[in-house]
């Protein structure tokens, strides 16, 4: 099994041998290889860690106003690095919020 790292130089390499036509169809495979990886890792950690033995209401900042600052900031950093890196820094910012809010809500569950 390949890693997220070779799989990313082997997108590069496929870009740049088949020119920038191909780029959004690249994108969107890298993408798909990538959020398979992430739900993969994931559910063996879910595995891992067995049943969860019962949930109780937190006290502290709720999960809402992360996300919804995730989705403000995003806008301006979609801008950004769709104008520097094309779709590839989209795909990439994207992904990088997602990370950020899963973690996030990860470690808020876990939470005693």
């Amino acid at each position: 099994m390949r890693t997220v790292r070779e799989d990313l130089q082997a997108t590069l390499d496929a870009r740049r041998d088949l020119g920038p036509e191909y780029e959004a169809a690249l994108v969107e495979s890298f993408a798909d290889r990538l959020e398979a990886t992430i739900a993969a890792r994931v559910q063996a950690e879910l595995h891992r860690q067995g049943p969860y033995p019962g949930r109780t209401r937190r006290t502290g900042p709720p999960l809402v106003s992360l996300a919804l600052g995730s989705m403000g900031l995003g806008i301006p950093l979609t801008a950004i690095a769709t104008v520097n890196a094309g779709p590839l820094g989209l795909v990439v910012t994207w992904i990088a919020i997602a990370v950020i809010n899963v973690a996030a809500a990860m470690a808020y569950i876990r939470r005693p």
